[in-house]
């Protein structure tokens, strides 16, 4: 697989999604620097030279090989405030396997778009990738994200009882999954892209 998303502008349905810039280091720097919003993930809240450099790592835009990652932010298309950013990795080149995340801004949750945006990078796997299974892992007290999940028609296939010791405790952790004709059976909002060169 060899897919560079650089140049890379999508549109959801309330959302303009691109590649960060830097010139969007003061939003990512507010998104990153949140407690409520590293709560939940796999790294601590960051200060600003510490996104700076999460920034930097996030011009990255190949999927080239198993663990390769791209992160795409989500614009608000009223007011052009970062919604939050969403991602997706290549887990397997052999297996067609994904994983998708996503992070949001406390600021928009709770408005359906952590979904929206994760639909359109399940889009983009299944039908731009040709990904035959995307996986997702959370943290179990995370319930809103696992209610994404399940509105994205994901099923919960495992529970990883005290598997983790995450920011100074033993934690479990859910993983979800959906494989490429389940997407095709459901209905989704459509994403519109424009990928240069594609």
């Amino acid at each position: 697989m060899n897919v560079d998303l650089t140049g890379f502008e999508g549109e959801t349905e309330r959302m303009r999604l691109r590649p960060y810039a830097f010139d969007d280091h003061d939003e990512f720097a507010d998104l990153h620097g949140r407690d409520d919003v590293a709560r939940y993930l796999p790294w601590q809240t960051r200060d600003d030279e510490a996104s700076r450099m999460a920034l930097e790592r996030h011009q990255a835009l190949a999927l080239e090989q198993n663990d390769d990652g791209v992160t795409l932010a989500g614009f608000d298309k009223d007011t052009g405030r970062l919604v939050g950013e969403f991602v997706l990795f290549l887990r397997s080149i052999d297996h067609r396997g994904g994983e998708v995340g996503y992070v949001l801004h406390p600021d928009f949750q709770g408005r359906g778009l952590a979904t929206e945006g994760a639909a359109a990078m399940l889009q983009l796997a299944f039908e731009t990738l040709n990904m035959h299974r995307v996986i997702a892992r959370i943290d179990a007290r995370n319930t809103a994200s696992a209610a994404v999940l399940r509105r994205l028609g994901m099923r919960r296939e495992a529970r990883l009882v005290r598997n983790e010791w995450f920011k100074g405790e033993w934690t479990d952790e859910e993983d979800f999954a959906l494989l490429e004709d389940e997407w095709t059976q459901q209905a989704h909002p459509r994403l519109t892209w424009r990928v240069p060169g594609s």
